[in-house]
């Protein structure tokens, strides 16, 4: 349980001599090699925490044939060490004991990367000047170096019984007179640790007692840390390009640290600073890494973000697997590049097309073509699309180096599409990226048009005037005509969240503070959540991994002062703790929901407590009457609720479903749809399975 203290974990003694005592009772029968820090395939840094078992003590190591054996530990089930001198590239780690031996294949790339995510970004800004140290003050200061690489720091911060975190006093032998405890009674200090990889910042926390405890290590545990760790995702996007970042996604949460927790971030894991889930990926598998090789292998690892947070566990659990061990996400979205951009370019497109009508239309009128619980959402939409103009959110990059269409044709292009060119590639037609883009066919406002909530005229002229954007981002006539090339490489590769990768293989908790009513017009919409349920049942038959639970805004968008929040990560403690003791040879999803504890219940906070019910867009249950999660402008064009089809196939379009249709309105529409309009029945252009996980674009 959560507080409690750790799960049995693999506890190394020190020791200096090659020949230790045997550990009969849990020796192996053959020799085995295992990389702790991360997989065999994808090292970086030059070290790696490795772990042996063998038929006795009498083990010796090899890296690329010298002897390593003097770095090895005895701990509860055989040796471990933190191995270095890796060369970059491919390297031969070998053990031999008792007459067996064994070899593990390990590829080195350098701290600074790229590993899987393809060439660095350039220009690239670092901003470790403008990185406040949390609780300490100050800044890191200027980087050591082109990689934005910052001298390591270790410092110290305790929780006042106020309530507050200070800096530990410098030198101190004794605890302060205001020093808080923690859930388990333990004086409330937490050490952080400060350093770089992937050219971003990383941090990591954990409770630690310098007074009373050495230094902790893999060898020497925090006997406050319970173990498990928490990995802070970062929301965001616009911006998010060719800077390092001034901040991580947090790691002095004071629920999860007095819980014991150990926390992880990287400021490359923000997606404010870097809206790439490729590289947030690979930073996310570097700062485990640190971390390991700094305190040991979690029991279990958790993701833990709101909004780009979200993007950011969905997609990399689903096409990274193993970095994650479950999810929490809360005002989540599927993913950044279509579950967030085909929502709020439609937005701004319609947003434009009702700014410019020559026809009158109301606000209800243009709220339920839209789709949203309030109209303000619609307009609020528009603005955040520019993360999809090359021009904008550009300032970090040089004045001379941005792209300009007159006057540096070939500069530097800030969005969310040419950010993720190295997937994408170049279309050699226009020299600028691949852009999976489309509305081709899509009859803005159908839905309503059938329940004679607009007339066939509006109708007609919305979708003859709504046009679409060209490659800058522009507004033109025509519509938007995704890239095949684009979109068939958006679904192979999960830039499209599949949800068939690693999210099956998952417990995934998605908790959503209601904003969908919100005044001012919140991106944060409840019908995202249903997304990502709808693609977990199309892709594996069942999202009974997937848990919603559902409350009003008291608490803002993802607090852990909401207690419906900590519920969750107290559930997603237990769950992990039992799957992971479940060494039955039955399917994943059979462990997933036996594990699953009891007091865990879909539903959501009403007034009067807690409702226990499926969350599932039932118009009669007591949920969806408390929170309606509305829709969306692709769903009143007739697409389904997993929004995961980029380009739709066309069909003719068929009299019957307009009625009340003049001659001349019918043939108008055969005007302004030649090719046909969208067959949401049908799977999209190119939409097939993901081609696998653990891709590389190197």
């Amino acid at each position: 349980m959560i507080g409690s203290r750790p799960v049995r974990l693999a506890v190394v003694l020190l020791a200096s001599a090659l020949v230790l005592p045997a550990v009969p009772a849990v020796a192996s029968r053959e020799v085995k090699l295992e990389i702790l820090s991360g997989r065999p395939d994808k090292i970086t840094g030059g070290d790696a925490l490795v772990h042996v078992e063998a038929p006795d003590a009498h083990v010796r190591v090899t890296l690329n044939g010298k002897d390593v054996s003097s770095v090895f530990s005895e701990d509860e089930d055989g040796l471990t060490g933190l191995v270095g001198g890796l060369r970059l590239g491919s390297n031969v780690l070998r053990a031999e004991a008792g007459g067996r031996r064994t070899t593990l294949d390990v590829r080195n790339y350098p701290r600074q990367g790229p590993v899987f995510s393809g060439p660095h970004e350039q220009p690239f800004v670092c901003e470790t000047a403008q990185f406040t140290i949390p609780v300490i003050g100050g800044t890191l200061g200027a980087p050591l170096d082109a990689d934005c690489t910052v001298k390591p720091r270790v410092d110290y911060f305790y929780r006042t019984t106020a309530g507050a975190f200070v800096k530990w006093p410098a030198g101190s032998t004794s605890y302060p007179a205001d020093l808080a405890k923690t859930d388990a009674g333990d004086p409330f200090i937490v050490r952080m640790e400060t350093g770089s990889a992937n050219r971003a910042v990383v941090q990591t926390t954990m409770l630690h007692d310098p007074l009373r405890e050495a230094t902790p290590t893999p060898a020497r545990r925090s006997s406050s840390w319970n173990g498990r760790a928490i990995f802070t995702l970062g929301g965001g996007c616009a911006g998010g390009w060719h800077r390092s970042g001034s901040t991580t996604g947090g790691v002095i949460d004071p629920f999860l640290l007095g819980r014991g927790y150990a926390l992880m971030s990287s400021s490359l894991n923000v997606f404010g600073q870097n809206c790439n889930d490729l590289t947030a990926a690979e930073s996310a598998m570097m700062t485990k890494e640190f971390f390991v090789e700094h305190y040991g292998k979690p029991a279990f690892t958790v993701g833990f973000g709101c909004s780009g947070g979200s993007y950011q566990a969905h997609q990399i659990t689903d096409n990274y697997p193993g970095i994650f061990d479950g999810i929490i996400v809360g005002c989540s979205f599927p993913e950044v590049g279509f579950g967030t951009i085909s929502f709020i370019s439609d937005s701004w497109l319609l947003d434009s097309y009702f700014d410019k009508s020559s026809l009158a239309w109301t606000q209800e009128q243009k709220r339920k073509v839209a789709g949203f619980a309030t109209y303000a959402t619609l307009p609020s939409m528009a603005v955040s699309a520019n993360r999809i103009d090359p021009r904008r959110n550009c300032d970090l990059v040089p004045a001379a180096q941005r792209y300009d269409p007159a006057s540096n044709p070939h500069g530097v292009r800030c969005d969310v599409f040419d950010h993720a060119i190295n997937t994408y590639g170049v279309d050699p037609s226009t020299g600028f990226v691949r852009r999976p883009l489309d509305n081709v066919g899509v009859q803005y406002g159908l839905g309503v048009l059938k329940s004679g909530v607009i007339t066939p005229a509006q109708f007609l002229d919305l979708n003859e005037h709504i046009g679409g954007f060209d490659a800058d981002a522009n507004l033109v006539s025509k519509r938007t005509v995704a890239d095949p090339q684009a979109v068939r490489t958006a679904y192979r590769t999960g830039r499209l969240t599949n949800g068939g990768g690693g999210l099956k293989d998952v417990p995934i908790i998605d908790y959503r503070a209601y904003f969908d009513t919100q005044s001012y017009g919140d991106i944060h919409v409840r019908y995202h959540t249903f997304s990502v349920r709808a693609r977990l049942e199309k892709a594996n038959g069942t999202s009974a991994n997937q848990v919603s639970l559902l409350e009003d805004a008291r608490y803002g968008l993802f607090s852990t002062d909401s207690p419906l929040l900590q519920h969750a990560i107290d559930s997603m403690d237990r769950w992990l703790t039992v799957l992971h003791a479940d060494g039955t040879a039955r399917p994943r999803i059979e462990k997933i929901l036996a594990a699953r504890p009891s007091e865990l219940v879909e539903g959501c906070r009403g007034p009067s407590g807690f409702i226990a019910e499926p969350l599932n867009r039932d118009p009669s249950s007591r949920c969806e009457q408390l929170f309606p999660s509305a829709s969306f402008p692709r769903e009143v064009a007739g697409a389904g609720v997993a929004a995961d089809i980029i380009k739709c196939k066309l069909r003719a379009p068929v009299r019957s479903d307009y009625p009340g249709f003049t001659d001349a309105q019918w043939s108008r529409l055969r005007t302004i749809f030649p090719g046909g309009v969208c067959d949401w029945s049908k799977p999209g252009i190119g939409q097939q399975p993901l081609a696998g996980t653990w891709q590389s674009f190197n």
